[in-house]
């Protein structure tokens, strides 16, 4: 399975969007380089008022690029970063990885899935309306998310758009992705 980096983006103040660039380099065990999430303790501002020692496994958030064409047929205008990720992929179910998968992003860095992004009410502060259409319910009643996954930094290096991301999964058993 492998896929295409389409657009990366980085933030080194705590606003929702990030803009794009033309790369960003990731640092092993601490996230994107200059971004505001990068570090080895959390840094999302809920999870510091919960408990700042815990681990950073959401270094780097991915999300892909289909999910924005199925937000226009719903009516809404997201585009790369805009959500706050920091790679948008392309050609890859990123939601169907299990945890513990590695995508190989350009030619060295690797990014270690933990789990899906948790999406928060700021999604409908973006625009109104959005959250339902990221976080809703399947047809058994069990939650389904749709913001993206996170990750951490295995291994460094700088990424850019057009990067090739290959896909490595874990041993099995997989274990399907959850919250983190």
């Amino acid at each position: 399975m492998s896929g295409t980096v389409t657009k990366v983006s980085s933030n080194g103040t705590y606003t929702f969007t990030k803009p794009n660039r033309d790369s960003v380099t990731l640092l092993a065990g601490l996230g994107v380089e200059g971004d505001v999430h990068a570090g080895v303790t959390v840094k999302h501002r809920s999870r510091v008022a919960q408990d700042p020692t815990q681990p950073n496994l959401r270094q780097v958030h991915l999300i892909h690029e289909e999910l924005f064409g199925e937000l226009r047929e719903a009516g809404f205008e997201v585009a790369p970063g805009d959500l706050g990720e920091n790679v948008t992929t392309r050609g890859i179910d990123l939601l169907g990885l299990p945890v513990g998968t590695l995508l190989h992003l350009g030619d060295e860095a690797v990014v270690e899935v933990t789990g899906l992004r948790n999406p928060c009410l700021q999604i409908d502060h973006f625009q109104d309306g959005l959250l339902k259409q990221v976080v809703g319910r399947d047809a058994a009643g069990n939650i389904v998310r749709k913001a993206g996954i996170m990750g951490i930094v295995a291994s460094g290096g700088t990424v850019r758009p057009g990067d090739p991301v290959k896909v490595e999964l874990p041993a099995e058993p997989h274990r399907p992705l959850d919250r983190v």
